[in-house]
């Protein structure tokens, strides 16, 4: 099932995201979590890919049990940040191999050790080099990319950054998925300014619920996302007690879905992180709206 084929429900529907194990010792594991994930149903699920291909030969195996197992529409993520050619080809037949049509092409974060790295060789130096690459492999691919709704941390500005999510979807991508974000206002800011842009595209809104207060820091440094002070608050009020940190940031992403819907968005993403029971919980909160 194309994903793209999903998004014209009128009714809110969840998807989740997943991430493939980092060791062999503990596929088990993650196993079992992505697939008690998989049994709440939701829209698709999408599977990530790690940071230079280093867990990616789980990503394929994980998506396929999704898929195959429980009748879950799968999204394989791809990147291509300092990989050669063959190699991404080489990952390409895989998920032909394994019968997925869907895939969240990105260009992936730059190692540590290649960050001040001559760039001018590499065969992939953006998404939109993959995105191309994927039509032309195979037209039947549908094709995901990302987005900021804030600002890129490498973009000049907001407008440069809106200007390349153009050139990706004009190269072919169909639908636009949200790094996280705690102010709704800021997408709906951003939402205005890309359809102004003539992005028509669907875009379906990332959101992470914040379960332990460590987590805020590391928030911040991969989506540069604000954090407005009624989260701040939260943080500051329940982030010593573990339990209750939990309850409250699964009430505070719920309330942002909802917020999401009643303001005409019907396709929510949320970063599950490998945790079926908040999965489970936010499904719960939402089970009227959703209808299950």
């Amino acid at each position: 099932m194309r994903i793209i084929d999903l998004l014209t429900k009128d009714t809110l529907s969840l998807s989740f995201e997943v991430f493939p194990p980092k060791t062999e010792s503990s596929f088990e594991s993650v196993k079992n979590a992505t697939e008690e994930i998989a049994k709440l149903k939701p829209s698709f699920m999408s599977v990530t890919y790690g940071v230079g291909g280093g867990t990616s030969k789980y990503t394929l195996d994980i998506a396929k049990r999704i898929k195959e197992l429980y009748n879950v529409p799968s999204l394989a993520h791809l990147t291509c940040v300092s990989s050669t050619k063959q190699t991404v080809h080489q990952k390409i037949k895989e998920i032909e191999d394994a019968g997925i049509q869907n895939v969240m092409a990105l260009r992936g974060d730059i190692p540590a050790e290649l960050k001040d790295a001559d760039r001018s060789n590499w065969d992939y130096k953006y998404a939109i080099d993959l995105i191309s690459e994927l039509k032309d492999i195979n037209a039947d691919f549908c094709i995901g990319c990302a987005c900021y709704p804030e600002i890129h941390p490498e973009s000049a500005n907001q407008k440069e950054d809106i200007k390349h999510l153009k050139e990706k979807v004009d190269a072919g991508c169909e639908f636009i998925t949200t790094q996280m974000f705690f102010d709704n206002n800021l997408l709906y800011n951003f939402l205005y300014k890309i359809r102004e842009a003539g992005i028509t595209v669907p875009v379906i809104p990332g959101i992470m619920p914040i379960t332990n207060a460590n987590q805020v820091e590391r928030a911040v440094k991969l989506s540069g996302s604000f954090m407005p002070q009624r989260f701040k608050s939260l943080v500051d009020k329940f982030g010593s007690d573990p339990a209750a940190m939990k309850q409250a940031g699964i009430a505070y992403a719920t309330d942002q879905i909802i917020d999401l819907y009643a303001n005409n968005i019907t396709n929510v993403h949320v970063y599950s992180m490998n945790k079926p029971d908040v999965a489970a919980k936010i499904q719960e909160n939402l089970s009227d709206i959703i209808g299950k």
